[in-house]
């Protein structure tokens, strides 16, 4: 008998050793959250309890960092482990725009795969389509997603508020109609459709000057670019998240029974704020804490779904956002006007586009349940670092110069060290350099603010450099620049070793 639970034993080794290192891993991509916008993190005008259970499960990192302060750079470092600054190209995308990511280089979800995992990507993607700007949206388009590393991909091209409003499924757009082919332009008007700035009387929501979103009207709301054709493939606003929820489920449904990764890119609460009929008003922060609600239910309906399939205690669920916070941004929803006391960005200064800490220190909780020990955590961390960090884990080697920029913190990101990142390069308005605790911003002659016409939102541009002690300091209150001119010094000499780093 002895002997047979000692073969027992050597039999069910690899099965244990597979459960403990090969975690199904589940990254859901908030869009727009600011730090401030959780009250795990401190919001006290609106509750997200899913995302606080998340917390209260896990490891809610305090200095947890996106690399950009909008969207498309994020989002390729993450893919990429590189900085993207250091590649042309990867500001904020047009809908049309060609893919940015290399398809013969490593990437997150190729990292996944090579470890044997089934991936996944649901939800935004804004990282560009085919090899070219111009293309036909009604035939099959690639590279894209599938290219890039994941097995399936149902998303929408870029942002909710360009077009082409609709969603693609493994290359192909989902509703397709010979007879009503798609044309897509952002230089010029094309067809007949009803723009936003041809007829306001058309639109649901109005948008507000200087923005672009007075294009193409669709679903009532007007767009950034030119679309027309492909009527029955078009999105309606209030069901786009509840169709990425449906297939996230589907996708964790179909591969419960064998380890995956899958990329949740929620759309909230980015413009144009649509919410769903049940969180309409329900906030008292319009739209904008609306979508913030929905948000968090897309995050507890994810919860349920891994708990009801039995792998709760082998799935790790990673929840942050790609920037900081913005209100106005395109159109008239509430935001700022029924603002009522909540602070999206916290304690901390800027938002969205801007190189203050609010342009890239997000929301980040990293849940493995069972296996992180609830805690929080100071570590400066990256999200560019879980290319890296993952590669660890599954012992595989990174090919010489790609992912250059990602650093290996697993033990971080599971909570067994408070030791993150030494040294980070944020971007925003400019590149600005942290080093342990502190952060220098170099001189620059942008502006200082993105203006009351457009988001209103400190950009960190001044023509004298600045440092900060962010230790003491979070809210950069205090420049500290003139008081220790060799920690400048330091610093500026730091961040250009960084950008001369070989490709």
């Amino acid at each position: 008998m002895k002997k047979f639970y000692c073969l027992l034993f050597l039999f069910l080794l690899p099965v244990f050793w597979y459960a403990q290192e090969k975690p199904n891993v589940i990254y859901i991509y908030a869009d727009d959250i600011g730090y401030g916008d959780v009250s795990s993190y401190g919001a006290t005008k609106i509750k997200t309890p899913n995302i606080d259970a998340l917390a209260k499960q896990g490891i809610r990192f305090t200095n947890g960092h996106s690399t950009s302060a909008t969207c498309t750079p994020s989002r390729y470092a993450l893919m990429t482990g590189r900085y993207p600054w250091r590649q042309k190209g990867t500001s904020i995308l047009a809908g049309d725009a060609a893919l940015i990511i290399p398809v013969d280089k490593i990437t997150l979800p190729k990292v996944f795969k090579q470890a044997g995992y089934s991936t996944g990507i649901v939800g935004k993607w804004h990282l560009g389509l085919g090899n070219t700007v111009e293309k036909n949206w009604n035939s099959p388009i690639k590279p894209g997603p599938n290219e890039t590393g994941f097995d399936y991909s149902f998303i929408f091209p870029a942002t909710a508020d360009r077009v082409p409003t609709i969603f693609m499924e493994n290359q192909l757009v989902v509703g397709l109609d010979d007879i009503d082919p798609i044309a897509v332009d952002y230089l010029k008007k094309i067809g007949n459709e009803p723009t936003g700035k041809e007829h306001p009387e058309l639109l649901k929501m109005k948008s507000t000057p200087n923005h672009g979103h007075d294009q193409t009207i669709v679903n009532g709301i007007g767009r950034i670019g030119y679309m027309t054709g492909g009527k029955k493939a078009r999105w309606v606003d209030e069901e786009i998240s509840f169709t990425f929820l449906e297939k996230a489920k589907r996708f964790i449904e179909d591969h419960k029974k064998e380890p995956f990764f899958l990329y949740f890119g929620a759309t909230e609460p980015h413009v144009p704020r649509m919410p769903a009929t049940q969180f309409k008003g329900k906030s008292g922060l319009g739209y904008r804490g609306d979508a913030i609600l929905q948000l968090d239910w897309l995050v507890g309906e994810i919860m349920q779904k891994v708990k009801v399939s039995g792998i709760e205690n082998n799935t790790i669920i990673i929840f942050t956002s790609d920037n900081g916070p913005v209100l106005d941004d395109g159109y008239e929803d509430g935001a700022v006007t029924e603002l009522n006391g909540h602070t999206p960005s916290g304690n901390l200064r800027g938002g969205k586009y801007s190189t203050l800490e609010a342009g890239t220190r997000v929301p980040f909780i990293i849940s493995w349940k069972g296996k992180t020990s609830p805690r929080i955590s100071g570590a400066l961390v990256s999200q560019m670092d879980l290319l890296a960090s993952f590669a660890s884990m599954f012992h595989i080697a990174i090919p010489p110069n790609e992912a250059i920029d990602s650093e290996n913190h697993l033990n971080t990101l599971l909570g067994k060290t408070d030791k993150g990142r030494d040294s980070y390069v944020e971007q925003g308005s400019t590149l600005a350099i942290v080093l342990g605790d502190w952060k220098m911003i170099p001189p620059n002659k942008g502006p200082a603010n993105t203006g009351s016409s457009l988001t209103n939102i400190e950009t960190g541009n001044l023509l004298q450099p600045q440092l900060f002690y962010l230790k003491d300091d979070i809210s950069e209150n205090n420049n500290l620049a003139e008081k220790y001119p060799e920690k400048v010094k330091q610093m500026e000499v730091l961040l250009n070793t960084i950008k001369e780093k070989s490709n």
